[in-house]
């Protein structure tokens, strides 16, 4: 009787930690996938009082970045190491942003944002432009289409924030231009 009942407990054992092993094995690649491609990128457009430009910083996942600017440019790109890398990736990324302002007076024009520079900041590229402030901004159309060219379903979010208040648009999807008026909320 007590052999009988050891060999339930073992084999009651020896299927547990099989059952262990394969939910560990089933987790692992979910969670590896996870920490590798984000596919999700956010954009911070500031209205600086301080300064009295418009800022805009982009902000990707080195290793997402990575990855698509070696699909891009047909051969791997490191941007953690290489100056050049980065320098070539935030090109593309400001070949794939703009902002067309509604300025208060009804008039409209593409804001010619100058490039600030790039770094690295932890697991993440960073990616800056600004523009003088210039006549007050009732509305912005934006375009976002980086990282979107390499994986059709990257989620591009974009924070707007002037006087306090924060607007948001997110690209995803077919969404290559999107509008938003900047009224109070």
């Amino acid at each position: 009787m007590m052999t009988k009942t050891l060999n339930n407990n073992r084999s009651f054992f020896r299927a547990a930690g099989k059952l262990c092993l394969l939910l560990a094995c089933l987790l692992v690649p979910i969670s590896s996938g996870f920490a590798h491609q984000q596919k999700t990128a956010v954009t911070r457009v500031l209205f600086n009082a301080n300064s009295g430009n418009i800022e805009v910083m982009h902000r990707f996942y080195v290793h997402d970045a990575e990855h698509a600017a070696s699909v891009i440019f047909g051969e791997r790109q490191t941007l953690m190491e290489s100056a050049e890398s980065r320098e070539l990736f935030s090109n593309y990324v400001r070949n794939r942003f703009a902002i067309q302002a509604t300025f208060e007076d009804a008039s409209v024009r593409e804001l010619d944002l100058e490039y600030v520079g790039e770094e690295i900041d932890g697991q993440f590229l960073w990616v800056y432009q600004e523009i003088p402030q210039g006549q007050p901004i009732a509305a912005m159309t934006i375009v976002n289409l980086a990282l979107r060219d390499v994986w059709p379903d990257q989620a591009n979010l974009v924070n707007i924030e002037r006087d306090g208040a924060i607007f948001s648009l997110e690209f995803s999807g077919g969404d290559e231009a999107l509008s938003i008026a900047l009224s109070e909320r």
